[in-house]
């Protein structure tokens, strides 16, 4: 006996009127946490840097400064979402879809309109998409088997790219226009390098899982 009424605990055996509403309800509102929230604000300033980097031709030096601040705020919300989103178990099925689109959207964005406008070569702009794109057909062609953590030449890649898109995004000239090519280099050295070594984890990765199956299937006969 615990004092308690069966209907005052809940304890009749019959849900609650509106239960799966309620239920609903909750997973909806686990939508809208700060995470998925920072990366809707990234999606959101997607179009919103490419209307100010091409305003007046894409040369205009204090549109170019807008569209760096941008540009800079989804950089700098990819920092903190995913890290929000596992320090306080705010992980959600959106999260893991929309964030790296979300990633990729705004880098390409920049790279293809400073491509676009002839500052910056098609070829970089060609190789960071290609590894880009690439690495993200072979996530879905090893998840069965696992998954391949970030690495540190991976995080360094991806501040490499921010920065350099960044400076050639603003309209500098002197020193700092010859520091953002240099800077743009490391970043494409880094992407073909960070590229090549994903390329050799997943295929490690698939032939142990592939070895795996094979003895499971053989002690079950």
């Amino acid at each position: 006996m615990t004092g308690v009424p069966a209907s005052a605990g809940g304890g009749t055996g019959r849900p609650a009127p509106g239960g799966k509403l309620g239920a609903a309800a909750v997973n909806q509102a686990s939508l809208w946490n700060i995470a998925n929230i920072l990366t809707m604000v990234r999606l959101v300033l997607v179009p919103a840097f490419v209307v100010l980097m091409l305003q007046d031709g894409g040369y205009d030096p204090a549109w170019r400064a807008w569209a760096w601040a941008a540009f800079a705020v989804a950089m700098i919300t990819d920092i903190f979402d995913g890290h929000l989103a596992r320090a306080y178990n705010l992980v959600t099925d959106f999260g893991k879809i929309a964030d790296p689109i979300a990633d990729k959207a705004i880098m390409a964005a920049g790279l293809i309109c400073l491509s676009a406008l002839g500052d910056l070569p098609w070829w970089v702009t060609g190789v960071i998409l290609f590894r880009e794109l690439g690495i993200t057909v072979m996530r879905f062609w090893v998840i069965r088997h696992g998954v391949i953590p970030a690495s540190r030449g991976g995080k360094m890649k991806t501040l490499a790219q921010g920065t350099a898109v960044g400076m050639y995004v603003l309209a500098l000239t002197g020193p700092l226009a010859t520091l953002r090519f240099w800077v743009m280099a490391v970043a494409v050295v880094l992407t073909v390098l960070t590229g090549l070594d994903y390329v050799r984890q997943a295929i490690v990765l698939r032939r142990r899982g592939l070895a795996a199956e094979r003895a499971a299937a053989g002690n079950t006969r």
